[in-house]
Parts: C-alpha cells; sequence; structure tokens
C-alpha cells in the first residue's frame, strides 16, 4: 500500500517539538493548540510508518528514529526555508537577473541608453540583454521581458503599453524624381516597395483615407527583418519603405530620404512590455517596466 503524502507543516511542527523538548512550546510558537501539535506529529508518524516522539511528564524527546529522520530531513528543511525566503525577497527587493529581449533598432537607438542608466541606479540587478527583431518565445526561452512594437498576439502573458511609434513613407530623392512623387495612397500601386518581413506577411500597407482605413497592395522589391536594413535600400533608391521615426526621421532631416504622403495618416503603434504572470509580480520586473514606462509614455518614437 502506498504511505500516505507527507505534509509540510507537519514536518515543521516535529521540528518545534524536537527543537524546544515541549508539544506546549512548540504549540505556543506555532500559535495553535497543543492537541493540534500532537495530531500533526501523530499524522508525521503515520505518513513514516516510524515513532519519532516519546512524550512524559517532562516533555517529548526523539527515539532513534526521530534522530535519524531529524539529522537527515533537517538540511531539506533549512533549504527550503532558504528558498521562501529568496522568493520573498524577489518580490520586495529590486534585486536578482533580469533577462529581456527587445528589437534590434529600437533596442539600440532607445533600450540601450534607458537600460543602462536603470542598471546604473539598481546595482544589485543582472541584466542579460538581447537585441533581435526575431519573434521570441518567452518561456520557451527563458526571457523575463520582452519589448515589443505592434499587435500582440494573444497569449497568457501581461502586457505594459510603454508608450506610441509613428511611421512615415520614405523614399529618396533620386528615386522620387524617377518614378515620380506619390500623391495619394493609391499611387503607391507603381511603385517598388520595401517591406519589413517580421510585421508583414503581406505586401499591403493601410492609410486613412477621407476617414477609413484603406489597404494598398505595393508591388514588393525587398523584404528584410531589419529597419534600419529598409532604410538603407530607401537611401540607396531601391523603393518605398514604411518606417517608424525613431529609425527614418534623422535620415529625412539629412536628406537622405523625403517622407511621402505626409497628407495621411499612417496610424501609430504601441510599444508593450510582455512578461510572464508569475515575474510580473517580482519587485526587479515592476521597477523596470514602471521605469520604461515614464521614459517613453510622454513621447511618440
Amino acid at each position: 500500500m502506498d504511505r500516505p503524502a507527507v505534509d509540510f507543516s507537519d514536518v515543521q511542527a516535529f521540528f518545534l517539538v524536537a527543537d524546544t523538548g515541549s508539544v506546549v512550546r512548540a504549540a505556543e510558537r506555532l500559535g495553535i493548540s497543543k492537541s493540534k501539535v500532537s495530531r500533526q506529529v501523530s499524522r508525521l508518524e503515520e505518513a513514516l510508518n516510524a515513532r519519532l516522539l516519546t512524550r512524559n511528564v517532562r516533555g517529548a524527546q526523539l527515539t532513534d528514529a526521530g534522530h535519524l529522520y531529524y539529522q537527515r530531513a533537517k538540511a531539506a528543511m533549512s533549504d527550503l526555508e532558504a528558498a521562501g525566503e529568496a522568493v520573498a525577497a524577489s518580490v520586495s527587493d529590486i534585486a536578482g537577473p533580469i533577462r529581456l529581449t527587445g528589437p534590434l533598432s529600437f533596442g539600440v537607438s532607445h533600450l540601450a541608453g534607458a537600460l543602462s542608466e536603470f542598471a546604473a541606479s539598481h546595482p544589485k540587478i543582472d541584466f542579460d540583454i538581447s537585441f533581435s527583431d526575431k519573434r521570441i518565445d518567452l518561456v520557451r526561452e527563458g526571457f523575463d521581458v520582452a519589448i515589443r512594437i505592434g499587435k500582440l498576439q494573444d497569449s497568457a502573458l501581461i502586457a505594459r503599453r510603454l508608450g506610441r511609434v509613428h511611421a512615415i513613407t520614405v523614399a529618396s530623392t533620386a528615386y522620387l524624381e524617377q518614378m515620380g512623387r506619390p500623391k495619394t495612397p493609391d499611387d503607391l500601386a507603381h511603385h517598388h516597395g520595401l517591406y519589413y518581413a517580421n510585421a508583414n506577411p503581406t505586401a499591403v500597407w493601410s492609410y486613412v483615407v477621407d476617414g477609413r482605413e484603406k489597404s494598398i497592395r505595393v508591388p514588393q522589391r525587398l523584404r528584410a527583418d531589419n529597419g534600419d536594413m529598409l532604410l538603407k535600400a530607401a537611401i540607396a533608391g531601391l523603393g518605398v519603405a514604411r518606417l517608424p521615426t525613431f529609425i527614418a526621421a534623422e535620415a529625412v532631416q539629412a536628406g537622405l530620404v523625403e517622407a511621402v504622403l505626409t497628407d495621411y495618416e499612417v496610424g501609430q503603434s504601441e510599444i508593450h512590455a510582455v512578461m510572464p504572470p508569475a515575474l510580473s509580480a517580482t519587485a526587479r520586473i515592476r521597477a523596470l517596466v514602471d521605469f520604461l514606462t515614464l521614459k517613453f509614455r510622454a513621447e511618440v518614437l
């Protein structure tokens, strides 16, 4: 027959009786009745099929089996208590490891400085950071936080909105002089599209025309999984790209590309911090996400 499962609270009661030498004192420490402590010890003895304590007028003493169990189980009890203390500290103390992933271009241009500032203010944080435009499975690949731009997939992950990203449509002056400057989104049907592969599996861009969203199919010339690559392609005159301003704004200001279709709302994407539910409650993750929210919420990047 299978033995009854050992209850952790019964083991705690046994150790207190053994340490204090008294069921009464153990009950006082636990804040419960002595009869309950006796029942807990008896239940443990039944589960182990061994007599652990002898009770008499002088208190409670360990039997030989009790001594053996006490010595062998003491280390495990200490480890469990230490684990509980570590978990409690992780929830209240801003310390410990954070493994974070984010988009490459946004990571270099914005996250790198923000994360460095946060790390400087919290010396007990140990960062492991990966910037990649590859969509990461947080749980499978062991990440604590992902910074994501655009529409989120439905999942059990916890998401916090950090800020907004605005997109503009750009092309080089040489390309526009050769192909013509598009005056309406419909004109893009006669241009070469440079597409961000991770966000747009189909060669379609959406614009707001007369107050309604309209999808425009732009002939695809090039696809890439990184926005900086698309900007380089646009500068080289390969076609028209739709990029966030944090990638394209400096190139527009420098005259390397022109912004077109500025009278048509392209729309804004949101930036989110995404976390597994169990980690979102820890102090270090809460502190980081709060910091990033304050850092980015007032900006349209």
